[in-house]
Formats: C-alpha cells, sequence, structure tokens
C-alpha cells in the first residue's frame, strides 16, 4: 500500500455537554492559587511560631490596674474621653489568669471602643511583659451599680444632693468646683 492514500485514522474525543446557566447559581470551583491566600497562611503560620516565643509572665494584678489607668489618661491627652471614661469607671473585671474584661454601659461605647482595642492590648501586652493577654467588652447587666465619678462637677453635684447647704457654701465663698 501506499503511504499517500493510507489516511490517519482521527480518533474523536467525545463532546462535552456545555451548560446553560439561567440564573448565577454562586459556585465557582476554581482550582487556581489565590497570592492573597497563601500571604494570609504564610503570615498566620509565622504568628504561630512568634508566640510561642514570646514571653508569658505572670500578671501583678495591682502593676496591671497601673498600666491600665496609664493607659485611660494618655487616652484623655489624646481627646478620646469616651474610651477613657470607660476604663476609669470601672476596674477590669479578670475572668482568667490571662483575660480580663472591659465592662461598658452600652453597645454604643462598644463600637466606639472595638477599633481601639488592638492598641491597648498591644500596650497592656508589652508592659506586662504577657503576650497571651487578652481583653474583650462586656456590658454590664446592672444599671444600680455604684458608679464611679468622673469629673469634680459630678462630685460635688452628688454631695449637693446629700447636703443642699453646699451650694450656700459655693457661693457664699465665691468657691470654683475643678471641673
Amino acid at each position: 500500500m501506499n503511504e499517500a492514500s493510507v489516511k490517519p485514522e482521527i480518533k474523536s474525543t467525545p463532546e462535552i455537554e456545555q451548560r446553560i446557566l439561567t440564573a448565577p447559581t454562586g459556585n465557582t470551583s476554581h482550582n487556581h492559587i489565590s497570592i492573597k491566600k497563601v500571604l494570609e497562611d504564610h503570615k498566620s503560620k509565622e504568628d504561630r511560631v512568634a508566640e510561642k516565643d514570646l514571653p508569658r509572665d505572670f500578671i501583678v494584678l495591682d502593676q496591671f490596674k497601673m498600666y491600665w489607668r496609664q493607659f485611660a489618661y494618655q487616652l484623655k491627652d489624646d481627646g478620646m474621653e469616651t474610651f477613657h471614661h470607660a476604663l476609669i469607671k470601672r476596674d477590669p473585671l479578670v475572668l482568667s489568669e490571662e483575660l480580663y474584661a472591659i465592662v461598658v454601659d452600652n453597645q454604643v461605647q462598644v463600637d466606639y471602643i472595638q477599633p481601639l482595642l488592638g492598641d491597648f492590648i498591644a500596650f497592656l501586652r508589652q508592659k506586662v511583659n504577657n503576650y497571651s493577654l487578652d481583653i474583650k467588652l462586656q456590658i454590664t447587666d446592672t444599671s444600680d451599680e455604684k458608679v464611679k465619678y468622673l469629673t469634680g462637677k459630678d462630685k460635688f453635684s452628688a454631695m449637693a444632693r446629700k447636703n443642699p447647704n453646699l451650694h450656700v457654701l459655693k457661693s457664699l465663698f465665691n468657691l470654683d468646683i475643678d471641673f
């Protein structure tokens, strides 16, 4: 036989039925590598390794409260009164050895403080040399709680309710309350 007369046999592949979608399904089955995902996985692996190497000193509650208040007064100087008042109104609530809570009055305070909480935790972790320390926000259940007075005006008002003669003394001696 002549080579020119022999036709090569072409193998046909079975045709794949193409689907036509009438509505989006939301399912995507892409098998590709995402750079963002790879970087996130790498960063989380580094964080886990780094956490093992970071110090976990014992937290002395008195020192912890001192640093807590120090940060609160830094916030006051920076003009963040809401966060400042939330920190000094009540002492930190100890939930476990390395878990504490900031007790706030309402959801508005939670929404305001939540974005700023990372800086506060980083500050405390560095000061107490314990990088496993964590702080969460907790809304108070009771409103009957004894309130710590935040300013001189608040203190004077509370004392004047108990003894109205303080108003007389204030005006008689022309006293100025530390506001």
